[in-house]
């Protein structure tokens, strides 16, 4: 049975893992209102997630917390039942991955349309993986 969980190491929190995401070297693809950046990374513990995510809604987009969060819940909801997307395609190959999802868009979409999105967006990941 699949694991419909986002714990806390699931989350990027690294600030090199971060810079060395945006820096280069990583790899991006959109599917409006969303974008994907990610960049293939070393396992290097035995317990780390085979993918950690970052989330960004940013202030110019939308002024008010409250719609910057609930975008960010919306996004996080939608990669929490799909993750087993690219989970089980990390998992085969023996690969790990830091994921970003930008929010592109000035207005808010519906759940369903954001989680539309993002299983394209998983699904491209995952052909992409050499």
């Amino acid at each position: 049975m699949a694991e419909y969980t986002l714990s806390k190491k699931e989350r990027l929190n690294s600030k090199t893992l971060i810079d060395r995401l945006f820096a280069g070297g990583s790899k991006s693809f959109p599917a409006f209102p969303l974008r994907a950046v990610y960049m293939p990374i070393e396992p290097t513990e035995e317990d780390a997630p085979a993918a950690s995510i970052l989330i960004s809604a940013p202030k110019k987009h939308f002024k008010r917390a409250v719609k910057r969060n609930l975008v960010k819940r919306q996004v996080r909801e939608a990669y929490r039942k799909n993750k087993h997307l690219l989970l089980d395609a990390l998992a085969s190959k023996n690969k790990r991955l830091v994921l970003a999802f930008i929010w592109l868009d000035n207005n808010i979409h519906s759940s369903a349309e954001v989680e539309e999105k993002v299983k394209k967006l998983l699904f491209h990941i995952v052909e992409r993986l050499e």
